[in-house]
């Protein structure tokens, strides 16, 4: 009886260990994690919007294309976050607030938006600025380096 407990113990894990997700790269450059259950995702699906952002942008101040429209934020989000006062709209705000700029010159560049968290890429005054949400709280994101 206890060599079999053993055994049990022993091969579970091992069978748990045996299931491994792997990472592969496309020949157009994108990430997939292919999992164990046959199923596959996209792992970095926004970077290419970040990416054709980051290429208008390379010089100092924000050089847009003349049909520069925002990205589209998740409505599901945006209505949760409205009883918190940190949506899109909001966060614009403070922007404009820090940068003695109107909301009309905030554009907004790029979003990595989840429900607890974002990342927001903004152009205020000619100059790009990144600020994070954690909840419901909004503040501007630092180099430390």
């Amino acid at each position: 009886m206890k060599t079999f407990f053993l055994l049990l113990v022993c091969l579970i894990p091992s069978m748990s260990f045996a299931q491994n997700n792997y990472i592969v790269k496309t020949e157009d450059g994108r990430r997939v994690l292919l999992k164990a259950d046959f199923t596959w995702e996209y792992i970095d699906a926004e970077s290419s919007s970040i990416t054709s952002i980051e290429k208008l942008n390379d010089d100092a101040g924000c050089n847009l294309d003349v049909n520069f429209v925002e990205p589209k934020l998740n409505q599901k989000i945006q209505a949760q976050l409205k009883r918190g006062r940190a949506t899109i709209d909001d966060v614009k705000k403070k922007v404009a607030k820090d940068y003695n700029c109107t909301i009309e010159d905030v554009l907004l560049l790029s979003v990595s938006e989840q429900k607890a968290k974002a990342v927001y890429h903004f152009c205020a005054n000619g100059e790009k600025v990144t600020y994070k949400r954690i909840g419901n709280t909004i503040v501007k994101k630092e180099k430390l380096f």
